[in-house]
């Protein structure tokens, strides 16, 4: 994570800010570096529909999957202080001390540390009292479910009015509240934090295409081709390169392949938007103030043109990455046409039922034709992916092809169907294992020789 926060942001930060220097007429590099503060962030609204549900947990690993979600949850606060570094550096090109002191008390403080420690202490007290609660039974379902909903708009209200950062005070209110997984545990199966993430989802997307200021792109202070550029080479140059050239230090990247999938992966979103929002506020607040040494054309150039950019590489971001990522996932790949049979067994073994803490009686047929019991095993059945399943199944039909021999298993063989209580007796044990009816299949469908099939 420091290796995320520290030289990739700051790489981030000024490779778009020569970027935009070198394809925006006009404009310091100063200016320049104001705007590309507000696009350094990696946006944790993208990052999370792209990194959570049933298609990333099938094609991306655990590891590039929480770091990237981690990683866009911190930095989208940590754009504050480049923000208001050249924010400081266009008020006053001198670096003075009463400026440094500034930076570093009231953007470092007052909007990062604070924030960070109220939100760990509220997302603790809150999964206490909630623990305590349900054991209790002081709480009913409803609100057990919507509790981190409500909890997350709490903590945005109160840090917003004592004007520190709101969205770095929820992302670790959060982290502190599920820092024991308990209550992510309880609510798995009810799917109403996933419900809500999707509703909030396209609130976000909706919201991003209604602000898009179209007229703005093509006018006398910024081209349509202009922006084009900015955005494609912003896409390619802005955190690539850096994340691959670190992937020596990023423990969570395995291979060459993860650290190029999270160096691409780098949404761009409402955080932007967030932090233009933040530009234009904080340059009129310096115009109508009594400053009287700022150069009021210089930032209302860059008032003016703040937004439109910003929005635009926002734009390209979600196009780009929203089509484009599904196409390069990192997982493995199946081949399903070779057995289409198989794929259709593991989407129905996935539905049954899940039978913990049983004993397995596996069997074969030895060489006289004759079935016997060959070992007896402790086994505890765990929920499988689909994939895992599917690749269970896969290996044991291969292992089958490959065996020699007239009915006789390979070591490696499908268990049986036969699943022993292992608080039963040894005797209703047996008798359950004779039970089993064991016979022989030669058609078409078996392969050459002939197969033992299980039916109980």
């Amino acid at each position: 994570m420091i290796i995320m926060l520290l030289p990739v942001m700051s790489w981030m930060w000024i490779s778009s800010a020569a970027i935009i220097y070198f394809f925006i007429p006009d404009v310091t590099f100063v200016e320049t570096l104001l705007i590309a503060s507000c696009i350094t962030p990696t946006d944790p609204i993208l990052a999370n529909s792209v990194v959570q549900g049933s298609f990333a947990e099938k094609h991306i690993p655990p590891n590039v999957r929480h770091l990237l979600s981690a990683e866009s949850g911190v930095n989208d606060g940590m754009g504050f202080p480049f923000l208001f570094f050249a924010l400081f550096l266009l008020e006053s090109p001198k670096i003075t001390a009463t400026a440094v002191f500034q930076w570093f008390s009231f953007v470092w403080g007052y909007h990062i540390l604070l924030s960070i420690a109220i939100g760990i202490m509220i997302g603790w007290a809150a999964r206490k009292l909630l623990g305590l609660a349900e054991s209790r039974e002081w709480i009913d379902k409803e609100s057990f479910l919507v509790f981190a909903f409500a909890l997350a708009i709490f903590v945005v209200g109160g840090v917003s009015i004592i004007g520190s950062d709101a969205l770095l005070a929820c992302f670790f209110a959060g982290t502190s509240f599920s820092w024991d997984d308990w209550f992510r545990d309880e609510t798995h199966d009810a799917h109403l934090q996933d419900v809500i993430d999707l509703l909030l989802n396209l609130t976000i997307f909706m919201y991003i295409g209604m602000i898009l200021p179209w007229s703005s792109f093509n006018s006398d202070d910024i081209s349509l081709k202009s922006l084009i550029i900015i955005s494609v080479l912003i896409l390619i140059f802005r955190r690539l390169p850096i994340v691959v050239l670190f992937k020596g230090f990023i423990p969570a990247f395995h291979t060459f392949k993860e650290a190029a999938f999270a160096g691409y992966f780098g949404p761009i979103g409402i955080g932007a938007i967030f932090l233009a929002m933040t530009v234009e506020k904080e340059i009129g607040l310096r115009l109508g103030g009594e400053l009287t040494d700022i150069d009021e054309e210089s930032m209302l150039h860059v008032q003016k043109i703040t937004f439109p950019i910003v929005t635009f590489v926002v734009l390209s971001s979600v196009i780009v990455h929203g089509i484009t990522v599904p196409i390069l996932n990192i997982g493995s790949r199946i081949d399903m046409e070779r057995f289409p049979s198989i794929a259709s067994i593991s989407s129905q073994v996935a539905r049954l039922p899940v039978i913990d803490f049983v004993e397995s009686l596996t069997l074969e047929r030895d060489n006289k034709g004759r079935v016997r019991k060959k070992e007896k095993m402790k086994a505890e059945f765990a929920p499988k992916s689909s994939e895992e399943l599917y690749q269970d199944v896969h290996n044991s039909v291969m292992e089958e092809e490959q065996s020699e021999g007239n009915g006789v298993y390979t070591h490696n063989h499908i268990e049986t169907d036969v699943l022993i209580d292992s608080s039963g007796d040894e005797q209703s044990n047996q008798d359950n294992v004779n039970s089993v009816d064991y016979h022989w299949l030669q058609s078409s469908e078996c392969s050459s020789n002939a197969q033992c099939v299980r039916r109980p």
